[in-house]
């Protein structure tokens, strides 16, 4: 164990300064894991607490798409999602939450709704708990936490977002069931809509439709599958793009109640759309029942995602790596001494994720 402390850049109040925190390091206790942080990623989700568009705990570590490097293990050892046991110095990425599986949420096939779930880079820190998000040196693992063993093959910048956006899009992947064949619309083209372009595309889709309010995110979309390339400008795309061929499955990533309105008018006959996007406060939907009921519509919401979705997605991304260009989505680079930049940045729009190296 290093002797001098951890550290850790705390969020104390929405759009106010990171504050320096050194931590002593914990006592593990059964089941649990210290990890030495290698590579985290700014999420759209960090953005919206920083910006006080979501409620989130203050006082807390925020960053939860991280690669790290195992430093220690409680006595008992611990054991990676597929039952290979962990060693210290592997590199490791982890669900984003820690879960009961004997809970009754769980036993129903939603882990990610468990009862007691503890999130890495969502909860207060406590007496016990400090490092637990990815905008610090380490992160202390709870039970409960699936681990997964990172392929060598996969570089940091690239394999950090796979607990976040690559799992999720593979639960919604999960979620609509069959892509063989089938048209794919993703309307939203920042980072979730660029792995559900490549990830649709890897699983059969016959046509892929990406759609975005700004054309150039929408047409960069090519590079990770999409066949087509649109802009979200007026109510009647759905006409002039699609005419009589619309969409049998639907990816939406924006989150923005416009769009999903419009976007269940791009459905065909039985159609599936998956809401992935919808995760800060908005207004109700707009839905016409009777719309629904004769064109047999189906609408799906996926908050996170179950263990096995995130095993799927570094399968994915392993894979796919060579054949799409994962590994430049990160437009810039910062130390985590420069976090107050690096959110500056990201802010901006400009990069689909911005990197922080503790």
């Amino acid at each position: 164990m290093n002797a001098s402390p951890a550290k850790a850049m705390l969020f104390t109040a929405a759009n106010t300064p990171f504050s320096s925190l050194s931590v002593a390091f914990p006592s593990l206790q059964k089941g649990e894991i210290l990890v030495r942080n290698l590579y985290a990623t700014i999420c759209a989700s960090d953005l919206h607490t920083f910006h006080g568009r979501r409620k989130s705990c203050h006082h807390s570590v925020l960053g939860h798409e991280i690669v790290g490097r195992i430093e220690a293990l409680a006595e008992e050892g611990a054991k990676d999602y597929h039952g290979r046991p962990l060693e210290k110095g592997d590199r490791i990425t982890w669900s984003v939450y820690a879960h009961d599986p004997a809970s009754p949420t769980s036993l129903k096939g939603f882990p990610q709704k468990s009862e007691d779930l503890y999130k890495y880079g969502h909860e207060q820190i406590d007496d016990h708990y400090q490092l637990n998000g990815g905008f610090s040196t380490h992160c202390h693992l709870r039970k409960g936490t699936s681990l997964f063993k990172l392929p060598e093959a996969l570089t940091d910048r690239e394999a950090a977002p796979l607990n976040c956006t690559h799992a999720t899009i593979a639960g919604a992947m999960r979620l609509a069931g069959s892509l063989s064949g089938k048209t794919v619309l993703v309307n939203g083209a920042g980072m979730l809509g660029l792995s559900a372009c490549a990830m649709a595309k890897e699983k059969g889709a016959s046509h892929v439709w990406a759609c975005d309010l700004s054309i150039e995110k929408a047409t960069h979309a090519k590079a990770f599958g999409a066949d087509t390339a649109f802009e979200a400008e007026s109510k009647d795309v759905p006409h002039r793009i699609f005419g009589p061929d619309k969409a049998d499955i639907i990816i939406e990533t924006s989150g923005m109640p416009e769009a999903m309105e419009n976007c269940l008018h791009m459905l065909g006959i039985g159609g599936t759309i998956i809401l992935v996007g919808a995760v800060f406060p908005q207004r109700n939907l707009s839905i016409n029942a009777e719309f629904l009921v004769r064109n047999l519509l189906t609408i799906k919401g996926l908050h996170n995602y179950i263990p096995e979705d995130l095993a799927t997605a570094i399968s994915f991304l392993t894979k796919a790596k060579a054949k799409y260009p994962f590994d430049s989505l990160v437009g810039r680079e910062f130390s985590l001494e420069q976090l107050d930049s690096a959110f500056e940045a990201g802010s901006h729009g400009k990069y689909y994720r911005v990197g922080v190296k503790p």
